[in-house]
């Protein structure tokens, strides 16, 4: 129980810390960070690669 107080103690003081030093524009928002605006194609071939042998189900379980 005492380990746990004590990470969590250390934990909220680097958090703390960080949130002292963190730059603070008044009446701003923060800047809205987005993706690409451009649609994704989703039929485009990419090609794929395999790692390993190909995975071939095994259907008779007898069969090792």
């Amino acid at each position: 129980m005492f380990l746990l107080a004590a990470v969590t103690l250390c934990c909220t003081v680097v958090a703390g810390t960080f949130v002292l030093f963190e730059p603070v524009v008044a009446g701003q928002a923060p800047e809205k960070r987005v993706a690409e605006n451009r649609p994704i194609d989703a039929t485009a071939e990419v090609p794929v690669r395999v790692v390993g042998a190909p995975f071939v189900p095994n259907v008779n379980p007898r069969a090792r």
